[in-house]
């Protein structure tokens, strides 16, 4: 009798996990990765990441903004967004942290990364942010038209340090000049209050003071927080593996 209850047991479970898969499934990774540039520069410097992301399976859309109006630059992400054909993780670089604490209230976005990012709170822009917390370089240069680029002498430097200098003196003298009025931006209702979070410091940025980055980190109560030692407001270019390795972990961890 005792075998015979055994048995029926055994068939019992069997039969639960094959036909509901509801016992011992595990949830599968967000597969869709929305990535987000920053200022001055445009998608492509996001190779390196599409690269080890698609190689995982992963299905990588790269936006390419404007960079003339935080409003539109937020409307042209969101239309990345809505493509998608399911939930997405939106990672966003420098400015387009801004960019993504608004767009991430998309209903389509699962969770957020940033990557040496602004993530600023409501009420906040980045501009204020970065007076609270001054940067390291003074290569900016503000045009009577009211667009913004960085002296190319100083980019490779105070930019793109650790990018190859070929590459980082290409970047120099192609850069998009940016509207200043973009970091002046207030944010409103931002995402990382109700999406989950996970954050890159880049420990030697002169873009952005690194210690801002570990505020944005800390205050956003951050899955997982990464510091990248000697590494420049290029953290997403120059370490593209363990960036990629972040997203990956945010993609298993935002079901």
């Amino acid at each position: 009798m005792k075998t015979m209850f055994k048995l029926l047991l055994v068939i019992l479970i069997t039969f639960c996990a094959s036909s509901t898969g509801v016992v011992f499934a595990q949830k599968l990774p967000i597969k869709n990765i929305v990535l987000v540039h920053g200022a001055f520069v445009d998608g492509s410097g996001w190779e390196g990441i599409y690269k080890e992301l698609t190689k995982k399976g992963y299905h990588v859309s790269v936006t390419q903004q404007t960079l003339l109006s935080y409003v539109d630059d937020v409307k042209q992400v969101n239309r990345i967004i809505d493509q998608q054909d399911g939930p997405c993780i939106l990672v966003g670089h420098s400015y387009g942290g801004a960019i993504i604490t608004t767009a991430g209230n998309n209903p389509k976005v699962a969770g957020l990364v940033y990557l040496a990012a602004h993530a600023p709170d409501e009420g906040e822009s980045e501009a204020d942010n970065a007076k609270k917390y001054p940067s390291a370089y003074k290569s900016l240069i503000k045009g009577d038209d009211g667009f913004d680029y960085i002296n190319p002498n100083n980019f490779p430097s105070d930019f793109a340090g650790g990018v190859a200098k070929e590459k980082a003196d290409f970047m120099a003298v192609s850069q998009t000049p940016t509207k200043d009025s973009v970091f002046h931006a207030i944010i409103h209702i931002p995402a990382w209050k109700s999406k989950p979070v996970w954050y890159m410091v880049a420990k030697a940025d002169r873009i952005i003071n690194p210690d801002l980055e570990r505020l944005y980190a800390e205050r956003a109560k951050s899955k997982k927080i990464v510091e990248v030692q000697g590494a420049s407001h290029c953290v997403f270019m120059t370490h593209p593996k363990e960036a990629a390795e972040l997203i990956v972990e945010a993609s298993k961890g935002s079901q």
